[in-house]
């Protein structure tokens, strides 16, 4: 049986932390509103950028103007001056010409330059004025199989020329090695007769 001495009633000697839960059910509120927020602000539709459609080229691709060419590479030189294809607006060098194609034409690329990959379509009235301007193209450049007949032709007797003077050059080469060959068969006789001509005198001395 406790003695009621022992210990003063509504004292509390237990020595645990005392929480507020007040305080921490309005830390979790708040926390629940921020993330409701940034949720909704994720979701929210940001505008997106405008590119324009893909359009040609206004440039000639250079590919083979360095074919060829030896070219000292230092580790510390620019990047435009380093071996392999450059690319001014992604500032990068590509190894080889297929890949350096593939780059240009590819969404990286394009996206760089301001461009969707996205082609513009194209009405009917540009429709019609490209088979115009097609259209006289053709009537200004016809081509005919008479032509063709024309360039063959042609293509045949430059052949034959050139055939013809392969010819008369090969036939001025053998002229000149007879040439050179009488000259020197006529030197070895020469020289033969002088050698008999200087024993015959030898012996009658």
């Amino acid at each position: 049986m406790a003695h009621p001495g022992n210990t003063a009633a509504g004292v509390d000697n237990t020595h645990r932390r005392k929480w507020d839960r007040e305080e921490y059910l309005q830390r979790a509120r708040e926390r629940e509103e921020q993330e409701e927020e940034g949720r909704l602000k994720s979701k929210a539709r940001v505008t997106p950028v405008q590119r324009k459609p893909l359009k040609h080229r206004d440039y000639e691709v250079d590919l083979v103007s360095r074919l060829g060419k030896t070219q000292v590479v230092t580790p510390i030189a620019p990047l435009s001056q380093q071996a392999g294809y450059y690319c001014g607006v992604c500032e990068c060098v590509v190894k080889d010409s297929a890949n350096y194609l593939d780059h240009i034409n590819g969404k990286k690329h394009q996206r760089a330059l301001g461009m969707s990959m996205r082609v513009e379509r194209a009405s009917l009235q540009q429709v019609q004025d490209r088979f115009e301007i097609l259209k006289k193209r053709k009537v200004a450049g016809s081509f005919t199989e008479q032509d063709l007949d024309d360039r063959i032709l042609k293509q045949q007797e430059e052949e034959e020329e050139r055939r013809r003077q392969r010819r008369e050059r090969k036939k001025e080469k053998k002229k000149e090695k007879a040439v050179e060959d009488d000259v020197e068969e006529g030197d070895t006789d020469m020289a033969a007769m002088m050698g008999f001509g200087g024993f015959r005198s030898s012996k009658k001395t």
